[in-house]
């Protein structure tokens, strides 16, 4: 219930009337889960941007994997984090091996839940692409049959960019891609998924 009215009285008016969202191919985004969702990563705002992008009966499916030691990093976040977002908490310092760091997130993925993920890692450069961390790929091949989908954003970094507080109005485009599959390994996997993310962020600069 907490989550369902976060994203009502938070995550759409802030999106898409203060903002303002263009989502191109919103079509492809998938109907249900399990379903991993991955985006660029240039601002805080990239989060409620892809919750944004889901009616409000999924609302308790979409569950947005986040770095524990920023987020969880003091009592009202923790609580406002876990409980109203929903995120998963990531340890990603912990020396556990990556099959116990990903364990949370393959249950929430056999339970249907919708997972978004940064490849990224932390936030980059306004509307630029980082590498991408091979971290999906492990987690995909634990799950072979979810449908990846990537997502690109553009706008976000000029709305809210890294080390900055105030909210500056942008209309945002969202560039939505065919969903991806387990290819035989992971370097496979993540060449496949660097491509579709370039050919995402060069449409969108062409029609810009």
């Amino acid at each position: 219930m907490l989550r369902l009215l976060f994203h009502l009285i938070i995550v759409k008016p802030l999106v898409l009337i203060v903002l303002g969202i263009n989502a191109r191919n919103r079509h492809l985004l998938p109907a249900q889960g399990p379903a991993i969702l991955v985006a660029n990563h240039n601002s805080h705002l990239d989060t409620l941007a892809l919750m944004s992008l889901f009616p409000l009966h999924l609302a308790n499916k979409i569950r947005p994997v986040a770095a524990a030691d920023y987020f969880l990093r003091n009592r009202l976040l923790k609580w406002i984090t876990l409980n109203a977002i929903g995120i998963i908490p990531l340890e990603r310092h912990a020396s556990n091996k990556t099959s116990q760091l990903l364990k949370p997130l393959v249950e929430a993925l056999r339970r249907g839940d919708i997972l978004i993920l940064f490849p990224e890692g932390s936030r980059g450069e306004p509307e630029m692409l980082g590498k991408l961390k091979n971290g999906i790929a492990h987690l995909i091949s634990q799950c072979p049959e979810t449908p990846v989908v990537p997502i690109f954003f553009h706008g976000l970094g000029k709305a809210l960019p890294k080390g900055e507080i105030i909210l500056v109005p942008f209309i945002v485009d969202a560039f939505v891609g065919e969903a991806l599959y387990w290819e035989e390994n992971r370097q496979a996997f993540m060449e496949k998924l660097a491509k579709s993310m370039t050919k995402l962020q060069t449409e969108l600069a062409q029609r810009n």
